[in-house]
């Protein structure tokens, strides 16, 4: 709604304003298309943020039990990434049981949340690596698209048979570049329109595909090799797999249409 923001005679963003611009945009544009998630796409989304959320939760505990380690000896700096593995909490457990102090009792309460977070968390990577098999078997087989990747993307998209061609679903995520051409320079910028968590999402299996993909390592190395930079050969890949998402959407729905029952989790 930022055009029609600007374009408006009131000034600034509040509520009503946006709902005064999405009103003129839906009289202007009746035929916009719905987003709708039905029942299991909206268990997956509610799961994924939900899981997201305790991961936040769990790195802010960990955050507090470092400090509380470094403060009851300096020396003591476990790793970041250590303190999310059940073995490096036990480790930490029974050297704080030997330590009779109101900190240790504290970072001992520490590790006990985040030891039962990370369960949870676990737990729901399980129910989501069920869920998405069956929902979206198509997009699972992409390269590099996991159960949460899946979840949130299902869980954004909210009906892909909404968007009319692979462009306009392009322009929905923002991985459609925007040119920026100037003279014979014919470059293209990074677009920041679009759904963010889709964009990042589709990020995360573009750096996958980077790493350990023998196409899109070939894609790369051919784009840079015509000038591009790392990063507008990266934008490049993602915008192919824009394209592949979108296919590999298309298939499920379909699919969901023809044989409803082989869809639920």
């Amino acid at each position: 709604m930022a055009h029609s923001r600007d374009s408006a005679r009131t000034y600034g963003k509040s509520d009503p304003i946006d709902a005064l611009a999405v009103a003129r945009a839906a009289l202007r544009e009746p035929d916009l298309p719905t987003a709708h998630l039905d029942e299991e796409s909206r268990e997956l989304r509610l799961l994924v943020d939900h899981r997201e959320d305790l991961v936040a939760e769990r790195t802010r505990h960990i955050n507090r039990l470092r400090w509380h380690l470094h403060e009851i000896d300096p020396t003591w700096e476990p790793d970041l990434r250590t303190l999310t593995t059940f073995e490096h909490l036990a480790i930490a457990a029974e050297r704080l049981a030997d330590i009779d102090t109101v900190i240790a009792r504290i970072a001992a309460d520490l590790v006990e949340r985040i030891r039962q977070l990370t369960v949870d968390i676990n737990s729901l990577r399980i129910e989501l690596e069920q869920r998405t098999k069956s929902t979206a078997p198509c997009l699972r087989q992409v390269h590099g698209v996991g159960p949460l990747a899946a979840a949130k993307l299902v869980g954004e998209v909210a009906g892909i048979e909404r968007f009319k061609s692979q462009h306009a679903f392009a322009r929905h995520n923002g991985t459609a570049p925007t040119p920026v051409w100037s003279g014979n320079s014919d470059r293209h910028r990074l677009s920041r329109a679009g759904n963010r968590q889709l964009n990042a999402a589709i990020h995360r299996i573009a750096l996958t595909q980077a790493r350990s993909h023998p196409d899109a390592i070939a894609f790369l190395r051919r784009r840079t090799e015509v000038g591009a930079t790392g990063k507008e050969a990266l934008r490049s890949l993602k915008r192919r797999l824009s394209d592949v998402v979108f296919r590999a959407m298309l298939a499920d729905a379909a699919s969901a249409r023809e044989h409803p029952a082989a869809h639920v989790a």
